[in-house]
């Protein structure tokens, strides 16, 4: 499922491919985020004439609505979303996480409300692989216990042990099913103490999963916690699986946990920057709504090649976002995916060429 192609020797930074039902995956990777099967204001077409390779979508939300069997009933996630590329599911963990009032977290599973309704549900390891297996998403992930930064090391360990249980159920879940072509990725948790994320790896290891992610970080931690986290982390994980933080993060962090041992990431920032106004650049970020901008016959970054770069001024996109007009979303949105995107095709280069470490910085 995962070939290791190339490691850079001067700091070990991974070049890989992941294959799935729908396509292969080039690594490292960066999954736009289309939490309720939509990634914001851009077009499937759009994603894919991006660059796009895979999406991320979360079960959470898709279950509560329309409904993970309405979904099944359309022929699937790809086919509902009309997505024919790779998809990736998250199990609804951290969302139930940021629902800290309206769950509550037993051995078992969570009971929790709907953020929508307050309709009660109870979810399971067990139910989560069900969900996602109706979604026909390639990679599932288990079900977790995701933890606020500081926790306490004994609420840390107990909420890594119950993960670990919870990714030993979701395992012999998702193996009593029919055979299928999705694969199971585990959820390494244990805050900010390396005994503990030792710990978690091991047991996930010899429950054995296609794939493990880092969860549990970019949660108020310090970044040069979390960046010591990953690296401790990603050390303890198998050399032939990919390696999937969670939710991370700004283009600087890419590259510094790339160059920690990471393959796959996902983050909501490029597309909500995008519709706050908020524009990357390799010189930096561009708050777009300034007067600065009111009569700047620039690019966004006169380096980028994207279809937005290669077109619009920023005197125009400022124009748009300040007019409240629906197209500002549109365009920021396509301008800061080819930002990222185009970030993790350089990594990949660089990592082929020996160079990772002359990768220019970016912010």
């Amino acid at each position: 499922m995962f070939e290791l192609l190339k490691t850079d020797s001067a700091t070990g930074a991974r070049r890989g491919r992941l294959h799935t039902a729908h396509g292969a995956i080039e690594t490292p990777v960066f999954m736009p985020v289309g939490t309720q099967a939509t990634v914001k204001a851009i077009m499937p077409e759009q994603l894919r004439e991006l660059g796009a390779e895979i999406i991320l979508s979360n079960s959470y939300h898709l279950f509560l609505r329309p409904g993970h069997e309405v979904i099944r009933r359309q022929g699937g996630l790809h086919s509902f979303m009309g997505w024919d590329g790779p998809i990736l599911t998250d199990s609804g963990g951290y969302q139930v996480f940021s629902l800290s009032d309206l769950r509550k977290v037993s051995e078992e599973g969570v009971s929790f409300r709907s953020h929508l309704n307050g309709d009660s549900f109870f979810l399971t390891p067990e139910l989560a692989v069900d969900i996602q297996s109706a979604l026909g998403s390639d990679i599932v992930m288990v079900l977790d216990d995701c933890l606020a930064h500081p926790a306490t090391r004994e609420d840390a360990a107990a909420s890594m042990r119950r993960s670990m249980d919870w990714a030993r159920r979701s395992r012999a879940h998702f193996d009593s099913r029919e055979p299928s072509s999705q694969a199971l990725f585990g959820i390494v948790q244990g805050s900010t103490y390396p005994d503990l994320r030792k710990e978690s790896a091991a047991r996930l290891i010899e429950t054995d999963f296609a794939g493990y992610a880092i969860g549990g970080l970019a949660v108020g931690e310090p970044i040069p916690m979390m960046y010591d986290v990953v690296e401790q982390t990603a050390a303890c994980l198998p050399v032939d699986r990919p390696r999937y933080l969670m939710g991370v993060g700004t283009p600087a962090d890419l590259v510094a946990s790339v160059a920690r041992g990471v393959d796959m990431f996902d983050c909501v920032m490029p597309t909500r920057h995008a519709r706050n106004g908020w524009l990357f650049s390799g010189d930096g970020h561009i708050v777009i709504r300034h007067a600065r901008y009111r009569e700047d016959p620039d690019p966004i970054d006169p380096d980028c090649r994207c279809p937005v770069c290669l077109k619009y001024s920023r005197a125009y996109l400022r124009h748009l976002f300040v007019s409240r007009e629906i197209l500002s979303s549109m365009l920021n949105t396509v301008h800061n995916l080819f930002f990222y995107l185009d970030t993790m095709r350089k990594i990949r280069h660089f990592i082929e060429s020996e160079r990772f470490s002359e990768l220019p910085i970016v912010t």
